[in-house]
C-alpha cells in the first residue's frame, strides 16, 4: 500500500494559493524551471528547495516563512 505523504506548512500554503490562482503545480514548476517531481518534493519536505522557496513565494504572493 502506498504511503500517504503530508505537505509541510509551506506546502499547504502553496497548494491553497495555487487553487486561489487557478494554477497547477506543473505550471508553477515550469515558471521555476524545475521539474514537477522536484517541486512536489519541496512541498512535502523531502527536499529543502532553498534555491526555489523565495521565487515560489514571489510568484504566489505568499510569505515564505515556514
Amino acid at each position: 500500500m502506498a504511503r500517504r505523504v503530508e505537505f509541510t506548512p509551506f506546502g499547504k500554503r502553496v497548494k491553497k494559493r495555487l487553487i486561489d490562482k487557478n494554477m497547477t503545480q506543473i505550471e508553477l514548476a515550469n515558471m521555476l524551471k524545475c521539474n514537477k517531481q522536484y517541486l512536489y518534493k519541496i512541498l512535502t519536505g523531502e527536499r529543502s528547495g532553498e534555491k526555489y522557496i523565495e521565487k515560489i513565494a514571489e510568484i504566489l504572493e505568499i510569505d515564505e516563512a515556514v
